[in-house]
């Protein structure tokens, strides 16, 4: 099954692979939506042959829609796909021949797109659609990268969970995408924990991780510049299910403890909507509309939550979502680290987050 729905940069459009139906035979065709408007609608993107379930879709900034397709065994193709009247136009981009690849989100410039090519010793970081002469490498991180997160506004600096090669721990680490490729540590909660980024907004700063610091598993939350230690909070401790940031509501600048973040909650029944925030003590939960494409969503600066959705009378469609007002407590002014010590005063060793080639913008204390 196709990954359920890719949002673009800003939240204009957004793709998914959708089935064909009857009319057009088994098989898959894109599908762009835009969300920008009175009502959200869905313009389908088909060609003279279904797609595959294992290609990917990412929307651009422009209304066209980026599509990668394995068309044999390791070699991977790129086209941009566009609705001309009743068709659909496609300008192929070039092609990649390597055993993995991964899109990576889509970038907040909103006109390029990147993946990851994990070798044997070291990633690439290749771009895919934005360049003057096809798929281009602008990257080469040494060991095996996964996840992307970007972390500001310009699509330049770039989180990425890498272990190197021979094994030991995940850390997240910044690419800076401006300076050829440079590598800075992002998360050290341990020397051998497993440390990945999530999610992260570039206005405040606000960082989601997992990491099995505490012994486990869990979720948990820094700011991105400062010196206080990443927190877990007891509330998003779920032994019996997933939970999976998606969406952090943006423009909180210098606050993040006041935003509002979405989850997906995985558990027996099904797939629900979580909201909390880094102030708050409690994860407020929620039932998702029929048909939600699960773990897709963005906020809006006032903090509405949108949640794209899907129905037979409803083929294309939003629901919105209000964040709950939390009790106000006193603000949490210190942390501990993995061990539950609490850390020195000014020693940023916890989170070095500090250490990111960041520019342009003032970090939090």
């Amino acid at each position: 099954m196709p990954p359920a729905l890719t949002l673009g940069a800003g939240h204009t459009y957004a793709a998914r692979l959708t089935p064909a139906g009857e009319a057009t035979g088994p098989g898959w065709f894109p599908e762009r939506w835009t969300l920008d408007g009175p009502e959200p609608y869905a313009v389908p993107l088909p060609l003279d042959r279904p797609e595959e379930a294992a290609s990917d879709v990412l929307p651009l900034s422009d209304g066209r829609v980026l599509i990668r397709r394995e068309v044999a065994a390791g070699r991977h193709t790129f086209s941009l796909l566009y609705p001309t009247g009743p068709g659909t136009g496609e300008v192929p981009l070039g092609a990649l021949d390597c055993p993995e690849l991964t899109l990576l989100p889509p970038s907040p410039d909103g006109m390029s797109a990147y993946a990851l090519l994990p070798g044997k010793r070291s990633t690439g970081v290749w771009l895919v659609a934005g360049g003057a002469f096809g798929p281009e490498q602008v990257a080469d991180v040494p060991g095996r990268c996964s996840g992307g997160v970007w972390l500001d506004r310009e699509g330049r600096l770039l989180a990425l969970d890498r272990q190197m090669p021979g094994g030991g721990p995940v850390k997240a680490v910044v690419v800076d995408l401006g300076r050829g490729g440079e590598v800075t540590p992002l998360l050290q909660i341990a020397p051998e924990s497993n440390d990945r980024l999530l999610l992260a907004d570039a206005d405040s700063g606000l960082l989601l991780v997992r990491s099995d610091a505490p012994g486990h598993d869990r979720l948990g939350w820094g700011v991105l510049g400062s010196c206080l230690p990443v927190r877990f909070p007891e509330c998003l401790r779920a032994p019996d299910e997933t939970l999976t940031p998606f969406a952090v509501q943006p423009g909180q600048m210098l606050m993040p403890e006041s935003c509002a973040v979405a989850l997906r909650i995985d558990g027996a029944g099904g797939s629900w909507v979580g909201l909390w925030r880094p102030a708050g003590r409690r994860l407020h939960q929620f039932a998702a509309p029929g048909g939600w494409l699960a773990g897709s969503g963005f906020w809006t600066r006032e903090g509405v939550l949108h949640l794209p959705y899907s129905q037979e009378d409803a083929p294309c469609a939003v629901a919105l979502m209000e964040a709950p007002v939390d009790e106000p407590h006193p603000a949490v002014t210190t942390g501990t680290n993995a061990s539950g010590a609490t850390p020195p005063r000014g020693v940023c060793t916890p989170v070095p987050l500090g250490q990111a080639p960041l520019t342009g913008r003032i970090a939090p204390g």
